[in-house]
C-alpha cells in the first residue's frame, strides 16, 4: 500500500504515528496538519536520517504527488512509507484543524 486516505491519517495521527510535510518551508508555513514535520523534498536524501523510526512513516504534500515520490523513495530503503492522497489542500478544504505561520 502506497497511499492512504485523511481518515486513516487522522486515526494514525491520534495513535502518534509521524507525519512528514515535503513540502518547502514557504508552502509550510502557509498551512499545515497539526504535528507535521518539515523535511522539504528538495533536501530530502541529505536529511535522510531524520526520519523518525516508526512502523509506518506517513508523507504529506500539497495534493499527493511529491509525497507519492518520496513515499516511493522511502519504500527502496526498507522504511514503510505511506503518501497522504489529496494531501494538506485536501485536508484544509475538509474542515480540519490545522496550524499556520513560521516554526
Amino acid at each position: 500500500m502506497l497511499e492512504v486516505d485523511l481518515n486513516s491519517l487522522e486515526a494514525a495521527l491520534a495513535a502518534g504515528a509521524p507525519l512528514i510535510d515535503v513540502r518547502e518551508a514557504d508552502e509550510f508555513a502557509q498551512v499545515r496538519v497539526p504535528g507535521a514535520v518539515l523535511i522539504p523534498m528538495s533536501e530530502f536524501v541529505a536529511r535522510l536520517g531524520e526520519i523518525p523510526e516508526a512502523e509506518t512513516v506517513y508523507v504529506i504534500c500539497a495534493v499527493g504527488g511529491r509525497s507519492l515520490q518520496v513515499a516511493e523513495y522511502l519504500q527502496g530503503r526498507d522504511i514503510n512509507a505511506v503518501s497522504v492522497r489529496g494531501g494538506t489542500m485536501e485536508w484544509f478544504q475538509s474542515g480540519r484543524e490545522v496550524e499556520t505561520g513560521e516554526v
